[in-house]
């Protein structure tokens, strides 16, 4: 009998097997794996119901009433806006993504992602970059109700106040994170409705900060939701360039980044 003589596999051939065998590049990583974050938040129907829904009503009634402060020419949506774009960004970021998370964290989805290729700073990406799209529809949504509606138009630097809402979205989605990754799913869900109050009732977005006592109102001066809600007042209302703002809201995004990715724990 023959003996078959087996050629050894070239060098070309051994490297092209390994490029198959290769895990995706991190950018291809972020882009799947954002693709299956918006696929799960498209199911869960309810919170994206809750997340546009709320703050279009709160948007319509607040406008209708006559004790807002009026914003020149855009009258009371003037100031509403910014602040409700501040209040979808919280609740879409920090509220939503934190409770999801940390109910993934809570089930073993997580757990099981971390024995992929998938690093953790491409999963918080991935995670962030998917609400930010969630983001983009609540802006065109809530920029459409109040044009339509309440007669509001564009003052300030469209370019400006997309940045704001950028570093809006990764300070609180960040932020929501820290949370899941870090606590329980039950000690989430709690903190972050109880920040959200927080945020609600002394950001400024409803409740103009001169309203507040004083104690309160220099605490305000130093949270992320104030920083936020300023910055984008002062962006779409033209008013002034948004420096003391942008500063607070640029450390706080630096600080939580940080934390997030110190503290985010698989399981």
């Amino acid at each position: 009998m023959e003996s078959k003589l087996t050629t050894p596999p070239t060098s070309t051939q051994i490297a092209g097997h390994d490029k198959q065998n290769a895990p995706a590049s991190p950018l291809r990583q972020i882009g799947i794996q954002t693709y299956y974050e918006l696929l799960l938040t498209s199911r869960r129907g309810e919170n994206v119901l809750v997340t546009l829904i709320i703050p279009v009503v709160l948007l319509a009634f607040f406008s209708s009433l006559n004790i807002m402060p009026q914003t020149g020419n855009n009258g009371p949506a003037g100031f509403l806006l910014p602040g409700i774009l501040a209040i979808a960004i919280i609740a879409a970021g920090m509220v939503n993504l934190g409770i999801a998370t940390a109910y993934e964290r809570y089930y073993g989805v997580l757990k099981r992602l971390g024995s992929s290729p998938l690093s953790r700073s491409s999963l918080i990406a991935a995670k962030i970059v998917s609400i930010l799209a969630l983001e983009i529809v609540q802006m065109i949504l809530l920029i459409a109700i109040a044009a339509i509606f309440f007669h509001w138009h564009m003052i300030g630097s469209a370019p400006l106040t997309l940045l704001i809402i950028v570093l809006g979205t990764i300070t609180f989605s960040a932020l929501g994170l820290a949370m899941a990754g870090a606590l329980r799913a039950e000690m989430t869900l709690a903190g972050a409705n109880a920040l959200f109050l927080v945020f609600l009732m002394l950001g400024g977005g409803i409740l103009p900060l001169s309203h507040l006592p004083g104690p309160l109102a220099s605490l305000a001066q130093i949270l992320p939701s104030t920083a936020l809600t300023q910055a984008l007042q002062q962006s779409m209302n033209g008013t002034t360039f948004p420096t003391q703002a942008l500063v607070v809201l640029l450390v706080w995004t630096v600080i939580i980044l940080l934390v997030t990715m110190r503290t985010f724990k698989w399981e």
